[in-house]
């Protein structure tokens, strides 16, 4: 099956970007056939600056390409080397409901979190079905919380169909494995707007000090302490086998444990779990050329792709003037 999923290049990734997709991206590619795209179109909605667009675009990639995506196996490629996508954006507008897109939640979410009302923001959910369909994906992957924009995409193929004949595929969500929401150094989700993040591939003596200040409760160190409640334990779960996430569980319950030693241990397991990845990242940011020349590639796979369905939709609307 053709699997699409798109990231923003709003900023260096950190462990809960990868945790909560990256890491199912890439285990998805050994079975299904998997589009993957840098949403550098979706980011404009923010007003980045131009430098930042195209150099967290360069970083997303690298991220990937270190953290095993397979440029055999995955198409990968910037949204915007594709611009086909805007044009069936266009036509898709004119079909979608503005009931649809009122009923959205995350354009409210965004607003309410001091994001600019923009109209970009607002009609977001159709490039979104865009990217989707122009593709033909049949699955997309979303954590439970993002199904709106699943359903978002499918009621607007389904009338695109209606209107004009089977052209797109109907596609389905596939909610990836999920984690709890990984917290950040502060408590709270962990979020570049909340600057709280722990990133993936920053200096290890970074990682360690950023971990060493998570947020943690004033409970003794002879008392007992309720993992479930700890932020230091929810990022255990993460890198720490079964069997010794059994045995800090034990200690936190027993008493006797200061939390700067369940941080330490922490610290040791993230950096070694990314040792082996920041040594390939360190690699490609020392062959640029590399990273352009693969996502050159991405995008003369996915353009062919998308050129296809593009001359379907111009039939079917009227565009075509060999149809008149």
């Amino acid at each position: 099956m053709r699997v699409l999923s798109g990231i923003q290049p709003s900023g260096r990734l950190h462990i809960g970007n990868y945790f909560g997709a990256m890491r199912q991206h890439i285990q998805l590619q050994a079975e299904h056939e998997c589009f993957y795209f840098i949403a550098d179109y979706h980011a404009l909605t923010s007003n980045p600056s131009p430098q930042e667009v195209y150099q967290y675009s360069l970083d997303v990639t690298m991220d990937y390409i270190a953290l095993g995506l397979d440029n055999q196996k995955t198409v990968f490629w910037r949204q915007s080397d594709v611009p086909e996508v805007t044009e069936l954006t266009w036509i898709l507008s004119c079909i979608t409901p503005m009931g649809l897109l009122q009923r959205c939640t995350s354009y409210k979410d965004k607003v309410a979190q001091g994001m600019s009302p923009n109209q970009g923001l607002f009609a977001y959910p159709v490039l979104q079905a865009a990217d989707i369909l122009i593709y033909k994906s049949d699955l997309v992957p979303v954590g439970a919380d993002q199904k709106q924009h699943i359903e978002v995409t499918r009621d607007i193929a389904i009338r695109f169909n209606n209107a004009y004949g089977k052209v797109f595929t109907v596609p389905k969500e596939y909610i990836v494995e999920s984690v709890a929401v990984v917290p950040g150094i502060d408590g709270r989700k962990m979020s570049k707007s909340y600057g709280n993040t722990i990133e993936i591939f920053e200096p290890a003596e970074d990682v360690r000090k950023k971990i060493m200040r998570i947020v943690t409760d004033s409970t003794p160190v002879e008392k007992p302490k309720d993992p479930d409640k700890c932020n230091v334990f929810a990022l255990l779960k993460l890198f720490a086998s079964p069997a010794e996430l059994t045995e800090w569980e034990k200690r936190y319950r027993s008493g006797g444990m200061g939390y700067s030693e369940a941080k330490k241990r922490l610290a040791e397991l993230a950096i070694e779990y990314f040792g082996p990845f920041r040594k390939k990242r360190a690699e490609l940011e020392k062959n640029p050329d590399y990273v352009k020349k693969m996502l050159a590639d991405g995008a003369h796979r996915a353009k062919a792709v998308a050129l296809k369905t593009l001359a379907e939709v111009r039939r079917a609307v009227g565009l075509d003037p060999t149809n008149a």
